[in-house]
């Protein structure tokens, strides 16, 4: 039989994990090929660490060598076209135009941000989002430690706008920010001041990881305004729609989502958000284009519910080559641990979507137990027990969620989870 063409567009963490996943369990009935803009894997989670000191270059992975492995054909390119209708992917890249046939087509491309749509967002604050932006963020803030030892008083505003649905790195680096600050004897100098547009911190998790950033902004004297919807950023000061404004010397922003890449002719929503099938992650209208991870229209961007997702869209994949039952589909149920430098906060969070646009996702109802929350210094060493296997995994060209490690790493974070969980 001829093998089955499948084509992965995106080297991020829900393309990596379907192509390494779908390489495990086609045993060859398959020709995977992966086309990625850029030529290694960038382990996002651990940017945050970047404006406190780490090289960016230690989050990268080549993506040649695992490819290899995993007999995936590795093209450096970008996908500029889908003709769902003659099942062909045009590309772009090295000064020539190809086409490029598939039988299954995953489009893991990732979302971008749109700070733009905030007058003047882009010009007058830090965003985080890539590296690049990071390491900005940096330089400002050794210069900002640099008048704070000076005796000069600072304020740093954060700030999420509408738009924005998983804005955790944000609440995660004024955390860390105030940890590193308190650290070097000038947090008394320098006023921290929090705002979202949500009406609960990290809405999307639910009242428990609210209660746990109140709990912490109180303790760290951290100023938070929920509810407060930026909408414009002149050089020293933010405006919300209530009518406040709010002073700064440093402006710290997660600028809102968009679809890194559109693609006429399927199905997406105002912002460029393929439109899927929950379970499978199909992209609607199609029965061969899966859109798992930022590409696709599940409301919340996160790195460990992408690896969720690319599952769910290797299973039925493979379930279609090699004639099998479905082993799982896509549940929704956020892992993610919160660095503050001093101690972590763990969630584990089952999802469910509303229907409503202004709050699309929300805490499962009947959750229970499975809905854990907690805060402890050890939760430190799960992130970094985490940051060790994920790059183990994908330099051997093997999945996340797969095989004796994570049953092992998955049981760790189970007995954590119960032990250090509030009631």
């Amino acid at each position: 039989m001829r093998a089955a063409q499948v084509v992965v567009l995106g080297g991020g963490f829900a393309g990596l994990e379907t192509a390494f996943s779908l390489a495990s369990t086609v045993d060859g009935r398959a020709e995977i090929t992966l086309v990625s803009n850029e030529d290694a894997f960038l382990f996002k989670p651990n940017t945050i660490y970047i404006p406190f000191g780490l090289d960016p270059a230690r989050l990268l992975i080549r993506l040649d060598r695992p490819a290899r492995r995993r007999d995936v054909r590795l093209i450096r390119a970008t996908a500029t076209d889908v003709d769902p209708a003659g099942r062909a992917v045009r590309l772009a890249g090295d000064h020539r135009v190809e086409y490029l046939g598939y039988d299954f087509l995953v489009i893991a491309t990732g979302a971008a941000m749109a700070a733009d749509e905030i007058p003047g967002l882009a010009d007058h604050a830090e965003t985080i989002w890539s590296p690049d932006d990071m390491l900005s963020l940096r330089a400002r803030l050794l210069e900002l430690v640099a008048r704070a030892k000076r005796g000069e008083s600072q304020t740093v505003l954060f700030a999420v706008p509408p738009n924005n649905k998983c804005s955790g790195p944000l609440y995660e680096i004024v955390l860390m920010l105030e940890t590193w600050l308190h650290r070097m004897k000038i947090d008394d100098r320098v006023r921290l001041v929090f705002t979202t547009y949500e009406h609960g911190y990290i809405q999307a998790f639910g009242p428990k990881l609210d209660a746990v950033v109140r709990e912490e902004f109180a303790a760290r004297g951290i100023t938070g305004r929920v509810g407060e919807r930026l909408v414009r950023v002149d050089p020293q000061h933010a405006s919300y729609e209530s009518g406040h404004t709010e002073p700064y010397d440093l402006l710290i922003a997660f600028p809102p989502y968009i679809a890194a890449r559109r693609f006429e002719g399927l199905t997406s929503d105002a912002r460029g958000f393929l439109a899927t099938d929950l379970l499978s992650r199909r992209v609607q209208g199609t029965d061969n284009v899966y859109a798992p991870g930022d590409a696709g229209d599940f409301p919340v961007k996160q790195a460990f519910l992408a690896f969720l997702e690319a599952d769910a869209v290797a299973d039925d994949i493979a379930m279609q080559i090699l004639g099998t039952s479905r082993r799982r589909g896509f549940d929704p149920v956020s892992m993610c641990v919160m660095e503050e430098l001093d101690k972590a906060a763990f969630a584990q969070v089952p999802l469910e979507l509303t229907g409503d646009p202004e709050h699309p996702v929300a805490v499962r109802a009947g959750a229970d137990g499975a809905y854990r929350v907690g805060v402890s210094p050890l939760w430190r060493l799960g992130k970094k027990a985490l940051a060790v296997y994920l790059p183990m995994r994908f330099k051997a060209g093997r999945p996340f969620h797969a095989g004796a490690p994570w049953a092992a790493m998955d049981a760790s974070l189970r007995v954590m989870s119960t032990l250090l969980a509030r009631t």
